[in-house]
Parts: C-alpha cells; sequence; structure tokens
C-alpha cells in the first residue's frame, strides 16, 4: 500500500503500543517503525511479544504485560523509557471480546471484557501521563462502532467501547496543551481475530461488504495510516477526536437505494 506519509517522519519518536503483538495494533506499531520511530510492544503472552519484536525489527521491543495490572504496564513504560531515553506516542489497543446475550453472560465474563478495553486504557494512558514528552506528545485509544451503535450479544463490548470514547474526551481537555489524546474505531478490517471471532465465514461475504459505502472489507494498514496521521504535526490541533475508519459501516446499510427514476 502507497503511504500517504513520507520516510522518516516519526524519526527521533519513541511509541508505546498496548496490545501490539497482534492484528491492527501490530500493523500500526510496524507503520510506526517503518517511519523510523523506536517502538516497544506489550502483550501478556511473552513468546507473542518477543515475535512481535522480531517482526518489527528495527530494534524494537517486546514485552509481557496485562493491562490490568497497573504496576505491570508502569514497569513496561519505565523500561521503555529507559531504553529508548524518552516517550512520545502511546497506543492503548489491548482488547477481548465474543459474541453471546445479556442472559448467556457471566458477571465475570463482562467483567474481564470492561476491564481489559477500558480499565486497561486507563491504565495505560494514566501510568504513561508523566513519562511523556512534552509538549507534543500523542495518545491513540483503539476502540469501535459499538461504542455508539448499539449490537444485540455485545453488551460488553458496547459498555467498554462507549467508556473509552468518553475517556478519550475527557482526558483531552484534562491534559490538553502539552498532550493530545484521540480515538481510532475501525470498522470491518480484513485479517483480524475480531473479524474472525465477530463475523465468521465473511470475509468473502459479498453481500455484506455491499452494504459498506466503500464496498469493501479494510486493511490493518489503512488503520494504521490513522495512528500515523492523528500522532504526526499534520494533527496538531486535533485532540478529544475519534477517527472512523470503517469505510462508511457506522452510516447505515448503504445496499438500500432508491429505485431508478
Amino acid at each position: 500500500m502507497e503511504s500517504a506519509f513520507r520516510d522518516g517522519l516519526l524519526n527521533g519518536k519513541t511509541a508505546f503500543v498496548a496490545g501490539g503483538t497482534s492484528g491492527i495494533n501490530l500493523g500500526i506499531a510496524k507503520r510506526f517503525a517503518q517511519l523510523g520511530a523506536k517502538v516497544c510492544v506489550v502483550g501478556r503472552n511473552p513468546e507473542k511479544a518477543a515475535n512481535a519484536a522480531a517482526e518489527i525489527g528495527a530494534g524494537a521491543l517486546g514485552m509481557s504485560a496485562d493491562v490490568r495490572d497497573y504496576a505491570a504496564i508502569r514497569g513496561a513504560l519505565e523500561a521503555t523509557v529507559a531504553e529508548f531515553g524518552k516517550l512520545d506516542i502511546v497506543v492503548s489497543g489491548a482488547a477481548g471480546n465474543f459474541l453471546a446475550p445479556a442472559m448467556g453472560m457471566s458477571a465475570n465474563a463482562f467483567r474481564t471484557v470492561v476491564d481489559i478495553d477500558l480499565n486497561g486504557t486507563f491504565n495505560v494512558f494514566r501510568a504513561c501521563h508523566d513519562l511523556l514528552n512534552t509538549p507534543g506528545a500523542s495518545l491513540i485509544a483503539i476502540t469501535a462502532g459499538q461504542a455508539v451503535n448499539a449490537s444485540p450479544l455485545q453488551i460488553h463490548a458496547c459498555a467498554a467501547k462507549a467508556g473509552i470514547n468518553q475517556a478519550v474526551r475527557v482526558l483531552a481537555m484534562e491534559w490538553g496543551p502539552d498532550i493530545r489524546v484521540n480515538g481510532i474505531s475501525p470498522g470491518p478490517i480484513a485479517g483480524t481475530e475480531g473479524m474472525s471471532r465477530l463475523a465468521p465465514g465473511q470475509s468473502a461475504d459479498g453481500g455484506h461488504q455491499e452494504r459498506i459505502p466503500l464496498k469493501r472489507w479494510g486493511r490493518i494498514e489503512e488503520v494504521a495510516e490513522s495512528a500515523v496521521f492523528l500522532c504526526s504535526t499534520s494533527a496538531s490541533y486535533v485532540t478529544g477526536t475519534i477517527l472512523d475508519c470503517d469505510g462508511g459501516s457506522q452510516l447505515g446499510d448503504a445496499s438500500r437505494r432508491m429505485p431508478a427514476a
């Protein structure tokens, strides 16, 4: 995919990507590294973290930490600063999800998703605050369309993502002007665990794609470019915003058209 941004755009920057060992978040970490940033990716599985760092290359760090554990995340952030000298960009993207009706979901299952998604985002952002290189630091939360569009079998994700959206807005108000806080809301992105869990068998479903205004699934690289924009000087006056990278899928069913006159 041809980049909209020049090589070296993030030279001299350091990025920390929570949940960065797979999928969209790994794609973001790779793109940051390609544009010159030093990158640390964090996930719960030590082997996956090491493999992700090796895949990124360019001296990337891979660390094991659970976003639900504030002390562990704080330790990973401090280790990143110790290794690279500073911290400019933080992405919070760890998430958990599955399909289940409210009456078929245990209280613990609901709590787990909220704890990973919402509490995890708070932990990552709260723990990094005094380590950030300011002014000019950029925080990005990965949210989802469930934050604004209610979805059956998704009460846990809807509640957690709605909380993330509001957290982004509150932190943008409290931490400006030195720190910008934004979110990205990806739509159906091909080749991700979310698609395989929430839309199994739909990767070749042209009927579903027809309902999306852009008539296709998104690509991980496209979400990564959205992240690059938000942490670049091109977005220097953007904060408290949720950027939809979804092909227009949240607008409604684009297959319903007026009949020809």
